[in-house]
This record gives C-alpha cells, structure tokens and sequence, in this order.
C-alpha cells in the first residue's frame, strides 16, 4: 500500500474521544447498535462528530495535566489522581527491559499525547524515552504547538515518523475497531518490523464473525456516533499471528461493554 493509503486510512480515524466510559455504554440511548454489511451505510446511518470540539475540549485537558493543575485527563476528562491501565505499562516497561532500558514508541491515532502523560511518571525514571505520535492533520498541529518536547513528538506521516525515529515499540490503542478495512491497515503497519506490537482497549463480540454496528456516545459526552467493528477474536489471533508475531500476554480490560461485547489488550513480539 502506498504512502497516501496509509495517509488516507489516517484521516479516517476517529479523535480521542471515540472511547468513553464503559459505564455509560449500557444506556439506553448509547452503546452499540445494529449490524451492517457495509461500511457505508454505517456511515450514513452515524451523526457524526465535531472534530474541532473534541480537538478544543482534549487540548484544554491535556494542558491542565501538562502544567501540574490536573492529575490525568481521559476524553477530555479530568482526574485528581492517575488512573493507570497496569497491563498497559506492565507492556511498555517489558518492552523497555528487553530493549535495555530504552523504549522508542509509535503511538498510532495517539491524540495529544494522553498515554505518555498517564504514564510519565514511569518513563522519567528510563534514561532513553522517545514517544512519537502519529495522528490527524489538526492534532499533529496542536501538538507540536503546545505538547511537543524532547520526548514526544508529532507526525501526520506515519511513513516519516518510521524513517526518522525508528520506533521499536507499536501502541494501537483504541484504534483499529474505527478504521473501515483494520486488517489491511495492520498488514501495512506491520510490515515495519517492530519489535514489539501492544494493542490496547480493543472492541471484540462474542459471535462466529465481527459484527460492524454504530457506538453512540452518551449526549453527556459528545453525542455523537460513528462506525465500529466489534471484531471476532478468534479472527483476530489468526490474522496477527501470519503477520509474524508471537503473543506474550493478553489481557481483559473491560469483561462487559453490552451485550457480548467486551475489551481486550495484547502483547505481541515479533517472531526471531
């Protein structure tokens, strides 16, 4: 796939706030809803988001939690203490230990840097950190302009952020269920031999084939909703593993998000 591809699945991402609270998903009026055969008409049948808003509302939250005046910040929400996701760092630290001590990390659809500011903590106490997020157009802006530093940098190219950074670590946090075809944008991005491959928060269903539906957001949230693919995990573990990788530990995050729904996170290494 050529670079403009990958670019163009990019742009198709879905801002930060596609992941809410679990606990708002079994509303009524939010959740998961339908089962489409095509990407389209999911699309059609979506309201939609306001990218500028949610854009707005994260960089105001982020820059709270950047200048010591917030904890941590999750969907533009803010927080008196960090709430860690441990199999999530347990993941990032294994990587950094097999890699002595060095972690150099592509965050794909990272926002504005959410992970690295959840985990900073952690990361100040390795001597060798290089995060590097690869996002929309008007995120990548944002973050240059009001988050960049030493550590964590912005991309738009995913190609470029490879060529120049040479990330040993890929993150894919609560992305792929939102891209209309995952497994070619996965073949492409696992083509770049990274050593090691973390998917975090991770839509699966309990049914013999992924099911394509629409996830509604509470109106607390945004309102909004848009297509998502609850994938079939068996599917999943097949496709990953004829890519060249070899699973170290998976890991529930959220046993319940509705009806045979449920969340996942992976540990992938890349096969010697």
């Amino acid at each position: 796939m050529k670079k403009s591809c990958i670019m163009r699945l990019l742009r198709d991402l879905v801002p930060p706030l596609i992941w809410n609270m679990c606990r708002y998903l079994v509303s009524e009026n939010s959740g998961f809803h339908g089962n489409y055969d095509d990407w389209k008409k999911a699309q059609i049948d979506s309201i939609g988001y306001g990218s500028d808003l949610i854009l707005e509302r994260v960089k105001a939250a982020l820059l709270k939690v950047k200048n010591g005046d917030a904890a941590y910040e999750r969907d533009s929400v803010l927080f008196d203490e960090i709430q860690y996701a441990w199999p999530l760092l347990a993941s990032l630290m294994f990587a950094a230990a097999k890699s002595g001590g060095v972690l150099n990390v592509l965050d794909f659809g990272g926002s504005l840097g959410s992970t690295y500011y959840q985990n900073k903590k952690f990361f100040d106490r390795l001597e060798n950190v290089s995060w590097s997020i690869v996002e929309q157009q008007n995120f990548v802006l944002a973050g240059k302009e009001g988050f960049e530093n030493s550590r964590l940098k912005f991309f738009g190219d995913f190609g470029k952020c490879v060529e120049e950074k040479r990330p040993n670590v890929l993150l894919l946090s609560g992305v792929i269920q939102y891209i209309e075809s995952p497994y070619i944008l996965l073949e492409e991005l696992l083509k770049h031999d990274f050593e090691y491959v973390i998917f975090d928060r991770t839509t699966f269903a309990n049914q013999e084939k992924a099911r394509l539906a629409i996830q509604k957001v509470p109106e607390e949230i945004t309102g909004a909703s848009y297509p998502i693919w609850l994938l079939n995990e068996e599917e999943f573990l097949k496709k990953i593993s004829r890519l060249n990788y070899c699973l170290i530990e998976q890991f529930f995050e959220f046993s319940e998000l509705g009806k045979n729904v449920y969340s996942k996170g992976f540990l992938y290494e890349k096969k010697v």
